[in-house]
């Protein structure tokens, strides 16, 4: 399996969300830590099973929380470029890809 590599900016909404789900709740923070840490999982097994949305880029959402894990299949890593709100600025991560 290839390691997981987050862009800075992706790290950053990982963190600044769970924070948001911890104030609102502790036990959600948890299951949200939870939830992407499984979307991770799923896409560190078969990171070709989830489809392009955009030429390079591909998306695996979460069914709990209204987020997507962005990632591009680089031959070294899995590149995390966004942990994209589903509610915000669609394609706001694109500047990341390079």
């Amino acid at each position: 399996m290839k390691p997981v590599v987050y862009h800075p900016e992706a790290l950053l909404e990982y963190r600044e969300a769970a924070e948001y789900y911890t104030n609102i709740e502790k036990e959600l923070g948890g299951r949200f830590f939870e939830e992407v840490e499984d979307l991770i999982q799923d896409i560190r097994h078969a990171p070709e099973r989830y489809r392009p949305f955009d030429p390079l880029a591909r998306r695996h959402f979460s069914d709990v929380f209204p987020y997507a894990v962005i990632y591009l299949e680089r031959e070294e890593c899995l590149w995390v470029v966004a942990l994209m709100h589903m509610k915000r600025k669609p394609g706001y991560w694109k500047v990341r890809m390079g």
